[in-house]
């Protein structure tokens, strides 16, 4: 079994673009990744979708996309895993064509919450703990709270992380926040959940994101230079998960570790993370999960700068989920565009400096009566 490449990568800027479909911001984001990679996108053999919300725009959106650029009757996959979508859509292709079942296929990852309107995502009839009030951003104000009695973690500490993911994202042209925030001004942003100001939050919006996987066979063919994925591992939530222990996840961890025993790469030998911090505090207790720093340790690691762009293992150069923004569809394919982009040297201003190796860490979703719904990890080296 050879190894399975990344040899091209497409996507929109994400923000709120209302005046536009679904399958428009897909095919930008996938014509994109065809000419990044020099495919003609007829060669396809399959492509995976990841997308949440169909906004009124009709089912099977994936058969519409690659209707709309001229490849039919090819296995297409529609793949629905809340935030997690996108990138276990990059799962099923890396298995298939892992498996040899193809050669070289296309993810896509897409999504359009502007026109849905504001607010949270409303729980389910059955979701009797949501339908009390344990929405997201409640649920991640009790994970901050316990975080801050457990280990003494400060909420400027939280603030830092919005800082320093909105001064990543004004070097990215593809965030939808380009602008440096303060300290002061995320304390004083309107509360949503207290202690979580808005400015602890990512935004919704729109966006799509893509990319071209093949064999390393087929790699060879087209660049001396293929990114290659070195773990890919998707987990689900157990009954018995720590979804009561607020301060870590369990998903997380198990994902992160076999995707470390997989690749034969710890973490301490990446060069740079892109993982889920839809709230500051996710950030700071995911630097824990993955194992960037003892448990309770994650408040400090902000405070060294050890996460900055300059700093030992920067987290997030994008901007994040913070200021890149959260098109949920989108976002685990959005991680792994950046990652490649980064081990080529193509990330502009907010390169990292010799990058070999980068982590990317999508968690999506809450299940009532499980920890958390779907989480993967992927570790991509040059």
């Amino acid at each position: 079994m050879g190894d399975v490449c990344v040899i091209g990568v497409g996507m929109t800027r994400f923000g709120k673009f209302p005046e536009r479909t679904l399958t428009d911001l897909a095919l930008e984001a996938l014509l994109n990744a065809g000419r990044d990679a020099g495919v003609d996108l007829k060669r396809i053999q399959a492509a995976f979708v990841g997308h949440v919300r169909q906004a009124g725009q009709g089912a099977m959106l994936g058969q519409r996309i690659m209707r709309d650029i001229g490849v039919t009757g090819i296995p297409v996959l529609n793949v629905e895993n809340i935030c997690s979508s996108g990138s276990s859509a990059v799962w099923c292709a890396r298995g298939l064509i892992s498996s040899g079942q193809f050669d070289l296929v296309a993810v896509v990852g897409v999504e359009q919450l502007s026109i849905l309107g504001k607010g949270v995502i409303p729980p389910r009839r059955e979701d009797l703990e949501g339908l009390q009030g344990m929405t997201l951003p409640a649920y991640f104000a009790m994970v901050a709270r316990r975080h801050m009695y457990e280990y003494g973690t400060t909420l400027e500490q939280l603030a830092k992380v919005s800082v320093k993911n909105h001064k990543n994202g004004c070097l990215n042209p593809y965030a939808q926040y380009r602008r440096e925030i303060t300290l002061e001004q995320i304390e004083n942003s309107a509360m949503v959940a207290d202690p979580l100001t808005v400015l602890h939050c990512s935004p919704t919006g729109d966006g799509a994101a893509a990319a071209i996987i093949c064999s390393e066979k087929v790699a060879r063919k087209y660049t001396a230079t293929p990114v290659r994925i070195a773990a890919s591992v998707l987990t689900s939530g157990t009954y018995n998960g720590n979804w009561r222990d607020l301060t870590t996840n369990d998903q997380t961890k198990r994902a992160a570790g076999q995707a470390y025993e997989t690749s034969g790469i710890g973490p301490e030998d990446l060069d740079l993370i892109e993982l889920h911090d839809c709230f500051t505090i996710a950030e700071v207790t995911h630097y824990e999960n993955l194992g960037l720093c003892r448990q309770g340790d994650g408040g400090a690691l902000i405070d060294q700068g050890a996460t900055e762009l300059t700093g030992k293992i920067p987290v997030n150069p994008s901007g994040g989920l913070l200021a890149k923004g959260h098109p949920l569809g989108a976002t685990g394919v959005a991680q792994i565009v950046e990652i490649v982009w980064q081990l080529r040297g193509e990330a502009g201003d907010r390169q990292v400096p010799g990058a070999r190796t980068g982590l990317a860490h999508c968690l999506g979703g809450v299940i009532d009566g499980l920890d958390l719904g779907a989480c993967t990890v992927h570790i991509l080296k040059k």
